[in-house]
């Protein structure tokens, strides 16, 4: 648990990242919490996130995938897709995320996909359908960003993070 396969990136946001001396699959490894749960980074792009999680660890007291787990995956995947379409020149914040659980989960891996609903200049929202490995929902959240700009000592923070 905690291991980390890299992202598939397109080769041309990973040149564009890399000018500036980000390692972008590093930066969107899921960062320390992401480390915790095995959150893994399958697949990115602005138009689709695809990752997954283990159930084992990420548990409440009745054995079931907790929702603040769901959250996490939801919230990684949703800030990934709004950080490569807000590019280089800008930094995702998520403002708002909204999640609703459909059923308990107690083993196995969910895989979380996040498509955008709304890309703008200043925001962008994501939808996240979080599932089981027999394919049933388990998860729907909304994650909504907020996309600044990028400051003087950003790069900083995200070197601090471990990425």
């Amino acid at each position: 648990m905690g291991e980390q396969q890299q992202g598939k990136f397109p080769q041309e946001v990973i040149d564009e990242y890399a000018a500036l001396g980000v390692d972008l699959p590093a930066l969107f490894s899921a960062g320390h919490l992401g480390t915790r749960m095995s959150v893994q980074i399958l697949e990115a792009s602005a138009e689709r996130v695809v990752g997954t999680m283990p159930v084992e660890g990420n548990t409440q007291p009745y054995g079931l995938l907790h929702g603040g787990a769901s959250a996490v995956l939801a919230e990684t995947l949703g800030s990934v897709g709004s950080m490569l379409h807000g590019g280089s020149s800008k930094i995702a914040v998520g403002v708002d995320l909204n999640c609703t659980h459909h059923r308990g989960v107690r083993s196995g891996l969910v895989t979380g996909v996040a498509t955008p609903v709304h890309r703008g200049r200043s925001t962008a929202t994501y939808e996240i359908v979080i599932s089981d490995e027999e394919g049933r929902r388990v998860c729907t959240a909304r994650l909504t960003c907020l996309l600044r700009d990028v400051h003087k000592g950003d790069e900083v923070h995200v070197r601090d993070t471990g990425a």
